[in-house]
Formats: C-alpha cells, structure tokens, sequence
C-alpha cells in the first residue's frame, strides 16, 4: 500500500514468540507446537528469552534449491541472534510441511531480518508465502517494508482455519516478476490455537454479518491499551507480545500540547484492592489478565471530554474487512451508567451506549467485544480510525470512556488473499538508504 496520509506510524512488529521449549504444547491447545529457526543447523539453540529453537531441514518438502545462510551483519538493535543469525534462502518455490490437527485454527508466524546473506543482496529477496492455497504475503519485500517503516526486522502473524487434512504446507516462492530474486526466512512457527473467532456485526450494514469463524485472519495490531509492552514470555497460552499503544493515539501523531492532552487520555492501573480474573467468557487464552489491569481513560475533566474523542488512528490495507477486538476492564467503578460511551470505527456507530459494568456485571470482570468494518480503496481510505465518546443521552456519573487492549485483524477476501502491497520509502529515506550502500561498497 502507498502510505497517501503525512501521519507517520511505527509498525507494530508483531514479535508474538511461542513457548520456552521446542514443539511442547500450546497452553490452551493440547497440540504440539513447531518453533523453527531456519538455516540453523542444530536443535536446542536459545535465544534471549530463554525460548529454544530447533532447525528447518527436518520440515523441508524438498531442499535441492535451498541454502542455509548466515547474516553477513547483526544489528544490534535485534532482541537475539537467535532466530536471525541464520536463514533459508530458496531460489525456487519450497515448502515446509506440518502434521496438525484437523480440528484446530494454526497460529503461522513468521520473521524476516532483511540482511545479506551470502552476498545475496535482500533487494533481491521478493516472493510470496502461501499456506494451504491461502495467500498470505505477494511480492513481498522485507528490505522495503523494513526501510519504509524504519524498522529492523519484520514479524508477520496469521490465523488459518483448521487443516482437515491434517496436514499444513508453507510455500515459499520467489516473484516471478524481478529477475534473481529468492525467498528467505528467518523463523517460522506453527502453533495449534483454540478457536477464537465467531460471526462478526459488519458496522455501517444493518443485519449483515462477517463470517470470522471460517476464515483465515491477520494479525496488524495488539496493544496494550494505558498499559507497558507485555512480551511474549508473558502472554497467556498463545506467546503474543502486546505494545504500548500511545504511538497510535491521534494527537500522539501529532504532536500535542499540553492542553490538548485530554486527546491523548491517561493511564490508569488497576488498585490492589480489586481482584481480576478470567471468566468462562473470557478464557485465559483471550488475552493474559496483565491486559486488563491497566487501561487508558479520557481524563477527570468533564468539559474537555465532553467535546472531544478519544482517538486512535492505524494505517491499513485497503480493500479489505477488519475485525476489530476490544478488550474491557472496569476497575474503578461499581455501578451501571456510572461511565457510558459510544465507540466509532471510522467514523460509524460500532456500539452506543457501552457499558462495561453492564456487560461484565460487576467491577473487575474482563469482556470483549468484536466489531468489523470494510475499508474500500479511496483516497484516505488506508486508514482505520477507533474513537470513544461519553454518551450524554445516558446521563453518566462521569462523562469518559475506557479501554484496555485493542486487537487489529485482517480478514481474508474472497479470492484466499491476506496479502497487501509493500508500504513505499520515503524519498529521503531511498537517498539515505544508496548513501549507505555506497558508503560500504567504497570500505568493501
């Protein structure tokens, strides 16, 4: 996608880890897990965190056209060499095969760190990556994805439907587009997920509903609403990581001044003397209760949040339908219609009146809520606006709204396609970018 807006927004790196040890199950699945790091030519590597690793080759449908590789450079801005000291490189399409369940929805996650490898320039790394049939990414291009967004690595994270074979192909393949590309990967993982999904209220289309429950989702954003960064180590059951998301507030894009601060909200934490727990309703696989102990309100001034929205602004692929996962905690107050609000997505009514006292019947009670909105492909349309407004019909105790993690989802369209176009540098950005090549081709 052409990034058409001058906001400028971080990607979040979906840096969403499975668990500690190599192919154990899946907290809330029952299934084993696969935590590949690619090219290595060892089991048991561990990085950072403590999680260990094992080797690619055993997964290979065919490695005739494949090589392992090492990255000729390590910035040290990644989190571990492990998984991006090494990395397949295929020169023509390869697959990666896995045993799973038939009736479980695969967490696929995958990790691109756009170095050389070998002398293979990561220019020239551009392909696609499907799973069963479903495309996940095409022409895609972690050197220009990385550079656009200013970032080091990329993660990209999907949900497919369940396998009724029993059996789940990755397919690498190089664009037929560009001459001598390849593909290349750095990690890949597979984890059995229970089923998370179900039929989703399309905003703006009376009655017409989205079908979620049988169709394969990209993860774009977590985050962790008014709360700090919660790692993967942390999560619970799915090893998702979740990001702080004042990047992501409008005024934040902005640059507000101190009296616009009521745009931006604040941070509240959860007292001691509240306790929080899952429910039947909200497993812990839902999301970890870390999530719901802290929150982002719009503020004690009932004036400002009077006239104002609360505001979150995320660039997205057009031409596609998103589910958008709210996520709810009310630990300040007791009482229905003490804190009433109406959410918005792009700028249409997802929900008025909400009340998380009312939904969740009593203080400390975690809920979430789906909502899903089409974004078409007009100029502008490449972003998705959330926005919360107290409801003043209701007469609240306090005009304000709240929110404690919010989850961004693609859904696939009707051809089998999650994959949407490159983000595109900016000029200066390309100029730095030859600069520095030239730099190092003239130390060489």
């Amino acid at each position: 996608m052409i990034y058409k807006s001058h906001i400028l927004f971080p990607l979040v790196l979906l840096s969403l880890f499975s668990s500690n040890t190599v192919r154990v199950r899946s907290e809330g699945s029952g299934s084993e897990s696969y935590i590949l790091s690619c090219g290595s030519s060892s089991d048991g590597e561990t990085d950072s965190d403590g999680r260990k690793w094992t080797t690619d080759s055993k997964y290979l449908v065919a490695s005739n056209n494949t090589k392992t590789a090492k990255a000729e450079y390590q910035d040290p801005a990644l989190p571990s060499k492990v998984p991006f000291t090494t990395a397949r490189i295929m020169n023509s399409a390869t697959s990666y095969k896995f045993s799973v369940p038939s009736s479980k929805r695969m967490l696929v996650r995958f990790q691109f760190y756009p170095s050389t490898y070998d002398s293979a320039d990561s220019l020239n790394g551009v392909f696609e990556v499907t799973a069963n049939g479903l495309t996940l990414l095409k022409n895609f291009s972690p050197f220009i994805t990385a550079l656009a967004l200013t970032q080091y690595y990329i993660i990209r994270e999907y949900s497919i439907v369940p396998a009724e074979s029993g059996i789940l192909n990755i397919t690498f393949t190089p664009s037929p587009n560009r001459e001598n590309t390849f593909a290349f990967v750095n990690s890949v993982e597979v984890i059995p997920m229970e089923e998370i999904f179900k039929p989703t209220d399309l905003i703006g289309f009376r009655g017409q509903t989205i079908d979620v429950q049988n169709s394969s989702l990209q993860t774009m954003y977590r985050l962790s609403v008014g709360g700090e960064y919660i790692p993967a180590n942390k999560d619970s059951g799915l090893a998702r990581t979740w990001w702080d998301d004042s990047p992501y507030l409008l005024n934040s894009a902005y640059g507000a001044s101190y009296f616009d601060g009521a745009f931006l909200g604040v941070s509240i934490k959860a007292p001691e003397n509240v306790t929080i727990g899952h429910t039947k309703d909200v497993p812990e696989y839902i999301a970890p209760l870390t999530v719901y102990k802290t929150a982002r309100s719009m503020g004690p001034n009932p004036h400002f949040n009077e006239k104002y929205n609360l505001t979150w602004v995320f660039q997205v692929d057009a031409n596609f339908t998103y589910v958008v996962r709210f996520h709810f905690c009310d630990f300040q107050n007791t009482l229905v219609n003490q804190r009433t609000f109406d959410i918005y997505l792009n700028n249409k009514t997802a929900e008025e009146s909400a009340d998380v006292i009312q939904w969740a019947g009593a203080i400390g009670i975690p809920v979430y809520k789906d909502y899903a909105t089409h974004v078409n492909d007009r100029d502008g349309d490449d972003l998705l606006w959330v926005g919360l407004h107290p409801n003043v019909k209701t007469h609240p105790q306090y005009y304000d709204a709240i929110l404690n993690g919010l989850e961004v989802f693609k859904v696939n369209d009707k051809h089998g396609n999650l994959a949407g176009s490159n983000p595109v540098p900016s000029k200066m950005l390309l100029k730095a970018d030859a600069a520095a090549r030239g730099i190092l081709a003239n130390t060489a």
